[in-house]
């Protein structure tokens, strides 16, 4: 290959920029995907799953041949106070594969060696100093060795791309429009792990967690299970963070110490700790994901859909739409801004924007009362069950009349408005 000048150069090596690339390399471009890690995945984190359909758009044969640890068949939302727990749970037949658990470090590996067999260029260890730039067009970048010039960038290097804001193409993100989310893995044997979950052999379960000890701000907690590890971490928006002088460490510290977490990870093995910046911002805080040569995907272009937990998928999908865009760019040799902004129609003729901007006001809504939807709520919701499955020597009618009251004495009425109107603006929000 003439480094000097390629097709495409595909810059981060997460689901984005591996999509793209592959997406590339099979129509017979000239693609360098360049990865700052010393493999693909080294410096990836997320939860742990990833969306059947959206994954073999671009891997048609993955479930047969990737690295899969577990085929989600169970959900469990568990609402936490500090000793109790009340768990909903949606489980669906075996045969069911709508999302499997996978490990980043494998996964990714295997998703960029597709790559290369399909005829992408790959180069690990190569770290991205600035783009390089020719008359108002990028074309090209400069590495700490060398410079690398093509006729498209496009930019898959995570939510703080370093490279979109050299462009302007986005501003420095604002506190409030990330949550920082951390990580442990703890190891235990199959056997143990599958009695403890009620799981089969190839099945696994998720956990949403809300609640203590994340009861008074925008936080989530989660569990993945692996084949013979679990997955604990939780995600808060870095706004809530300083406002609140909390170390995200100690919050999960605190978690683990809650009796249905400490039951889950007993006598686990600590194998990992990671941490990692989430977007927030969603629909209303995309940056400008097109320009003269160059187009940003995934993370870059803050493209996570934090309701549904998504965000490896929209990464996958963007990142095809992206090549598929420069594959038609190269073929009209028009790298225009003009041309290249086929991109923005794409996503939003796609599942991706659509569901940004179906949920675009939910966290604005609801951060205002993160206390009463992460705090209070649980707690009252704990309190009834309290009531309803204790037996004791008194009437359960005065139980009850005593909880009904304290939704009115523990909290004004017009807290209770504020929370209603919030719930019913946000459905309309979500229908129209």
């Amino acid at each position: 290959m003439d480094k000097n000048k390629i097709d495409v150069i595909v810059v981060g090596a997460g689901p984005a920029g591996v999509s793209a690339a592959i997406t590339l390399a099979r129509a017979d471009k000239k693609v360098l995907l360049v990865e700052r890690g010393s493999f693909a995945g080294a410096k990836n984190v997320f939860g742990g799953a990833i969306y059947v359909e959206p994954t073999r758009e671009i891997f048609p044969n993955f479930l047969e041949e990737a690295p899969i640890e577990r085929f989600t068949t169970e959900h469990r939302y568990a609402l936490l106070t500090k000793n109790e727990s009340t768990t909903i749970s949606y489980k669906t037949r075996e045969t069911t594969k709508n999302s499997c658990t996978v490990i980043r470090a494998k996964f990714d590996r295997w998703c960029v060696e597709q790559a290369q067999q399909a005829g992408a260029y790959f180069a690990p260890n190569t770290v991205v100093k600035k783009l390089i730039l020719d008359r108002g067009k990028v074309v090209g970048i400069k590495t700490d060795l060398e410079e690398y010039y093509a006729d498209i960038v496009i930019i898959a290097d995570g939510v703080n791309s370093l490279l979109a804001k050299q462009l302007n193409m986005r501003k420095t993100i604002k506190p409030k429009h990330v949550a920082l989310s951390v990580k442990e893995v703890y190891k235990l044997d199959k056997q143990t792990l599958e009695e403890r979950f009620n799981l089969n052999t190839n099945s696994g379960c998720i956990y949403e967690l809300i609640g203590y000890p994340m009861d008074k701000e925008l936080g989530l907690g989660f569990i993945y299970t692996n084949k013979d590890s679990i997955a604990l971490g939780i995600g808060i928006g870095l706004e809530d963070l300083r406002k609140h002088k909390l170390n995200i460490n100690d919050v999960l510290e605190e978690l683990k110490q809650q009796p249905l977490i400490s039951s889950l990870i007993k006598d686990g093995e600590l194998l990992e700790y990671s941490a990692h910046l989430i977007p927030e911002g969603g629909y209303k805080h995309i940056p400008k994901l097109y320009d003269n040569g160059v187009l940003i995907a995934g993370d870059a272009a803050m493209l996570v859909n934090n309701l549904h937990w998504e965000g490896t998928n929209l990464a996958l999908k963007s990142g095809k739409l992206a090549a598929e865009t420069a594959i038609e760019a190269i073929n009209n040799r028009d790298y225009s801004a003009n041309s290249l902004s086929l991109y923005q129609q794409k996503l939003e003729n796609s599942y991706v924007i659509k569901d940004l901007k179906t949920y675009k006001d939910i966290i604005d809504n609801i951060t205002p009362r993160a206390a009463s939807f992460f705090g209070y709520y649980p707690q009252k919701i704990a309190e009834f069950f309290e009531i309803f499955t204790n037996v004791n020597t008194k009437p359960k009618k005065q139980e009850f009349r005593k909880y009904i009251k304290s939704w009115f004495t523990d909290r004004s009425l017009r807290e209770l408005i504020a929370d209603i109107f919030i719930i019913i603006k946000s459905v309309i929000g979500v229908l129209k």
